[in-house]
């Protein structure tokens, strides 16, 4: 999969955060991975409120993908984990449940990445 320009990745990351912030997922974050990863560039983390809440958050970014057309390598979900984790190239969105976000600590495994301002994502800076 050919990599998308930097400003493209960042319009379609975008995106992905008003999707999710508009079905009110809780504690967005985006971490920059690009430096520290060599499978992708963005990491967005947020959490549901319950597990219908966890499907409505990957709906959301699925209808976002395919609306501009970007390409999803895979999703993985296990009905009952309560971490969803959505590979669209150039960004990898981690979906959790409240006990899974608190257990699985990914801010504290990728502490050396730098954190965007999701209100800047948000305002389309």
């Amino acid at each position: 999969m050919p990599a998308a320009s930097p400003a493209a990745a960042r319009r379609l990351l975008q995106r992905c955060c008003r999707a999710l912030d508009d079905k009110k997922a809780v504690e967005l974050r985006v971490l920059d991975v690009s430096a520290l990863s060599t499978i992708t560039s963005y990491l967005i983390l947020a959490t549901a409120t319950s597990a219908p809440h966890l499907k409505a958050l990957r709906s959301a970014l699925e209808e976002v993908l395919d609306a501009e057309h970007a390409s999803l390598a895979g999703v993985e979900f296990g009905a009952e984990s309560g971490w969803l984790v959505l590979d669209a190239y150039e960004f990898m969105a981690h979906l959790f449940l409240p006990k899974q976000r608190d257990y699985y600590r990914l801010e504290a495994l990728w502490k050396d990445a730098p954190a965007l301002e999701v209100r800047e994502l948000l305002a389309g800076k």
